[in-house]
């Protein structure tokens, strides 16, 4: 009888093996969700949560991190389930396998929204994650970081709560483990930390992060560099104090190296680590420069398309933005013309934008800025962004702007020319205003703007009597002899037609 008992018991161990391995297997695969949901899986695995059998715990709970992680909605079902509370009482409790698989189900649960990683945060699982990080097992702690970080990144809310049940500097000691995994998701989640406000990327430094996460910018695996430089960007953002921290753990010139990285993340990362940090002062942008930085981001942009490309673009702006001599500096690294080309290549709107916006805050500066931008064709290439339909309001303002800028300041004809004959008003008053400032003074523009047909269009231009496109009409009428403008002026010829037929000539 008593065998009889053994085998109905040995029996019903293997259906649950088997049924929740199976579950998890179905559960790797999108196509089975679903009918997986409609069967009410998630009500058969929750007691298995509580089975006697650890193999059968922690596969429960593995199938359990798979429909959770495949959409909200599991998650939303996973949560009122009642599931959470039981899977943080075992975070504490149960062996090295089950932790990782009960973390995976808090990360898969706490990825999809705000109100969902709350909802994990609710159940006490930060305290129960963070002893996790304490574990001698890195699979455990790596699992256990994967899901702080995953609820960190939401909000400032969520992450203060992180930093507050003392993740911080547990995350720090991860990224000082052997294990590269482990590097990648510590690294990762005090980004997550980091990135919402300058409190929080103030206790990340203050647990002694910086120093950590420069050691590794050369290191070869190309997933811990992407997580490392987003980290450092993350804290550089915020403010003057936290960029020069950043600075001061002597990241270059040996950042610079990365622009040139194999993988396209790594090189975009350190691109915006350098663009946060150039924003900030003249003085951090003058150190960037200095260690070659500048030439470095202008290869980078030759080198990459589309997004890849942004944070390069903006970074050159920043720098020019702040004084004429870093303006000068981009000039001379040619970062003219590979912005240029961005305007031209590109084909979404907020690149072409940031393009136009890094022109205009290169050529605002003086004369010589100006014409360094406006001899790189950039000008029609400017008034067409500005003209189009199609394209988004932000390129149209950041185009008109920069258009603008550069105008206000170009006194070289021949790039401003062109414009003459296709600027809408408001562009072509800036471009007429330019000429009436120049041609009083050269007499050999003054030749060359008769010749060229500019001063025929000049006479074709309505302006309202008193407004300041007709004074600079007029201003560039008084250069020249009445009968050259008159000439030039519409229906002379006409006039003068009538004035043949008109004529008689005298009879001897």
């Amino acid at each position: 009888m008593s065998r009889q008992v053994l085998q109905v018991f040995e029996q019903y161990q293997k259906s649950r093996t088997q049924f929740v391995q199976t579950v998890a297997e179905l559960a790797s695969r999108p196509q089975n969700i679903e009918t997986l949901q409609n069967a009410g899986v998630m009500s058969l695995l929750r007691p298995l949560l509580l089975d006697i059998v650890p193999t059968i715990q922690q596969t429960a709970a593995l199938a359990l991190g798979r429909l959770a992680n495949y959409n909200d909605d599991l998650a939303e079902a996973v949560v009122r389930g009642d599931i959470l509370p039981q899977l943080v009482y075992s975070l504490a409790e149960q062996n090295r396998f089950y932790k990782k698989a009960a973390a995976f189900v808090l990360r898969a649960v706490a990825k999809h929204s705000p109100g969902l990683a709350q909802s994990v945060v609710d159940c006490g699982a930060l305290d129960a994650l963070v002893i996790c990080l304490e574990e001698f097992d890195p699979g455990v702690k790596e699992s256990a970081a994967w899901a702080l970080g995953y609820i960190a990144r939401h909000n400032a809310e969520l992450a203060q709560a992180v930093v507050d049940a003392g993740a911080v500097p547990l995350l720090v000691l991860c990224i000082q483990e052997p294990e590269i995994s482990l590097k990648r998701i510590a690294a990762s989640a005090l980004s997550d930390i980091s990135k919402h406000s300058p409190e929080l990327a103030q206790t990340v430094v203050d647990a002694g992060a910086i120093a950590h996460l420069a050691q590794m910018i050369l290191n070869p695996d190309a997933k811990l560099k992407r997580q490392v430089f987003s980290a450092l960007s993350q804290i550089a953002k915020h403010s003057v104090d936290l960029a020069e921290m950043v600075v001061e753990a002597e990241i270059f010139p040996a950042v610079l190296t990365c622009l040139k990285d194999q993988d396209e993340y790594v090189k975009k990362n350190v691109a915006t680590l350098i663009r946060e940090i150039a924003k900030h002062t003249p003085e951090l942008s003058q150190l960037i420069v200095n260690a070659g930085g500048v030439a470095a981001v202008v290869d980078y942009i030759g080198d990459s398309k589309s997004n890849v490309r942004l944070p390069g673009i903006m970074m050159l702006g920043y720098v020019a933005a702040h004084s004429e001599n870093l303006a000068m500096a981009v000039i001379v690294s040619k970062g003219v013309v590979q912005l240029a080309i961005a305007l031209s290549e590109e084909q979404e709107d907020h690149i072409q934008a940031a393009a136009a916006w890094a022109l205009g805050q290169i050529g605002r500066h003086t004369p010589e800025h100006a014409k360094a931008v406006a001899v790189a064709n950039v000008l029609p290439k400017l008034l067409q962004c500005f003209l189009r339909t199609d394209v988004s309001e932000d390129l149209q303002t950041k185009s008109k702007k920069a258009l603008k800028n550069i105008l206000q300041k170009c006194v070289h004809l021949p790039a401003l020319e062109p414009l003459l004959h296709d600027a809408p008003p408001n562009i072509l008053k800036h471009v007429v205003g330019q000429f009436s400032k120049v041609l009083p003074h050269d007499s050999k523009a003054r030749r060359l703007f008769v010749t060229s047909g500019g001063l025929k269009k000049i006479q074709e231009i309505k302006a309202e009597p008193g407004s300041a496109l007709a004074e600079y009409i007029n201003t560039i009428n008084n250069c020249y002899p009445e009968e050259i403008v008159k000439y030039y002026s519409p229906g002379y010829s006409d006039a003068l037609l009538e004035r043949v037929e008109q004529y008689a000539p005298n009879k001897s």
